[in-house]
């Protein structure tokens, strides 16, 4: 956000995602980040403050891709990416006086098969956890691109190119 040019003091109550029922991984993330919405709006209001509120899921044949739990599931995780497609879907929700944004944006990755080796490497180096689906495109998956189709930013987390729109 800096980079943008947007000020922002960064503060969270998280949200328990672990009892969303969703049939899609939009409504997955919509759900995900309505929940962080209201917990932080209860917290912290939007009276002179503006609220930012944004979630992601990654998404590959149709699944939901979470954090993996270890380096057996992480694997299992990449490699439903590996030579396949393979989306980050962000949803943010912005709450000022005057305006209320919500926004779902898709950017979409076309992978390269993954090298076992390079995979292999990267499962030890420990990278992979912490991030949904077991990978950022930034890093390891990134000399896999063949296509992206969306903004850059979105995989990133936040969709800035949207959010600078209605600023």
């Amino acid at each position: 956000m800096h980079e943008a040019g947007i000020e922002f003091i960064q503060e969270t109550y998280d949200f328990n995602e672990d009892f969303i029922v969703a049939k899609t991984p939009k409504e997955f993330v919509y759900l995900a980040t309505l929940g962080k919405y209201e917990t932080n709006l209860r917290a912290f209001g939007y009276d002179e403050l503006s609220l930012l509120v944004a979630d992601t899921v990654v998404t590959a044949n149709g699944k939901i891709l979470r954090k993996a739990k270890d380096e057996a599931e992480a694997r299992e995780i990449l490699l439903s990416q590996s030579g396949n497609l393979t989306s980050i879907i962000t949803c943010m929700i912005y709450q000022s006086k005057y305006k209320k944004i919500i926004d779902i944006s898709q950017t979409t990755y076309s992978f390269r098969e993954f090298d076992r080796d390079d995979l292999e490497k990267y499962l030890k180096s420990g990278e992979w956890m912490g991030k949904a689906g077991a990978c950022m495109v930034e890093g390891f998956c990134k000399a896999y691109i063949e296509e992206v189709r969306g903004f850059e930013s979105t995989a990133m987390g936040l969709n800035i190119e949207v959010l600078k729109a209605f600023l």
